[in-house]
């Protein structure tokens, strides 16, 4: 066979060769225009063409699809970057760095005690409700902090400890309970907020809390009512950090259909900055993940330090979250203007009369 198709490629270069006879009559008409070029535009023509569409230049496309328009997506790779390096690598610093500092302060301080020690009788701190939405925020965080960071580090971490077809289960079963659980933490973060907004907001004791070191730096506890002034701190930012968690979240859970960043670059450029608000919908994605990430991460650090002061930090500490109800003297230490209210009223935790008793 490759001697007949040379024998035939042979053939045509010599009938290319072959003169027609000198009596043959040829067509009058005009030569073959060739084939057809693009004019030449001169220049960088092409490096402009290639430029803009490295920039996401998008084109008119008939599907319904619009994003199909785009031709060449470069800012994916900018996000891979991100979310590959500094996020993970950071975040890792925050979590390892809090950690170690909560150890070397419980190997220096200690458990945080109660002074005059326990008086024996309670007074009620927290209501059943009370304590519903906050179990019900507090297990649906720490259910989503786990998964998210199985998405994050779990490839290094785990995958390598309990092999690809376990960590596969692990990260499909952590994915559903990630998407379904963030409901749940929404329903937390509204009832927490209902519940507590009206005794968080800041006061001029505040300002004597924090010079004080919510007395760690010496003079006794400084007065506080139901919610000292770090309490306070730490309300805000689960309420603004969970709210934006619920929004990045949603958008991340309808993709390209709940833009959001766009519009909000363009709110705060009424305030002076200078943000992008022309977004393709892979960058609102984009936008979206890495906020999402960067949010949880904050966030978890600081829930660390929480449950570390909620259980083992401070005596006394955790009855407020587990049976509602706390030992006077706690209260009279901690929560003094509020400890002095509540027993004004005249009723103790199990319901008998409460009587000031002296912090002895």
């Amino acid at each position: 066979m490759a001697i007949v198709a040379l024998t035939g490629f042979t053939g045509t270069a010599d009938a290319q060769n072959v003169r027609p006879p000198e009596n043959a009559v040829t067509s009058g008409g005009p030569p073959s225009a060739g084939p057809q070029t693009t004019a030449d535009k001169g220049g960088n023509y092409d490096i402009e063409i290639w430029s803009e569409l490295r920039k996401g230049a998008a084109g008119t496309v008939s599907i319904p699809d619009k994003k199909a328009g785009i031709l060449v997506d470069s800012s994916g790779e900018t996000w891979r970057a991100l979310r590959n390096g500094p996020l993970p690598v950071y975040g890792a610093y925050g979590l390892a760095g809090m950690v170690g500092l909560l150890a070397l302060f419980y190997l220096l301080r200690g458990r945080v005690g109660v002074e005059h020690g326990m008086a024996g009788r309670t007074i009620q701190r927290f209501s059943d409700f009370e304590r519903t939405g906050h179990w019900l925020l507090a297990t649906s965080f720490i259910i989503l902090a786990l998964t998210g960071l199985n998405v994050l580090y779990g490839r290094y971490v785990l995958l390598p400890v309990v092999g690809k077809e376990v960590f596969a289960s692990i990260s499909l079963t952590g994915k559903w309970l990630h998407n379904y659980v963030g409901f749940a933490f929404m329903v937390g973060l509204l009832m927490t907020f209902l519940t507590w907004v009206w005794y968080n907001f800041p006061h001029p004791r505040d300002i004597v809390w924090f010079l004080r070191g919510g007395g760690l730096l010496g003079g006794g506890h400084p007065d506080a009512k139901k919610f000292n002034a770090g309490q306070k701190v730490l309300f805000w930012l689960v309420m603004l950090g969970g709210l934006s968690l619920s929004l990045s979240g949603l958008q991340l859970l309808l993709p390209y259909e709940l833009p959001l960043f766009a519009k909000t670059f363009a709110f705060l450029n009424g305030f002076g900055f200078d943000l992008p608000t022309a977004l393709t919908a892979n960058q609102e994605q984009q936008y979206a993940t890495t906020w999402h990430g960067i949010v949880a991460l904050v966030l978890t650090i600081i829930i660390i330090a929480h449950i570390y002061i909620g259980s083992i930090g401070m005596e006394g500490a955790f009855d407020a979250m587990g049976s509602g109800e706390v030992d006077i003297n706690w209260a009279k230490e901690h929560h003094n203007l509020w400890a002095e209210e509540e027993l004004a009223k005249g009723t103790s935790g199990s319901g008998a009369p409460a009587r000031p008793a002296p912090a002895e």
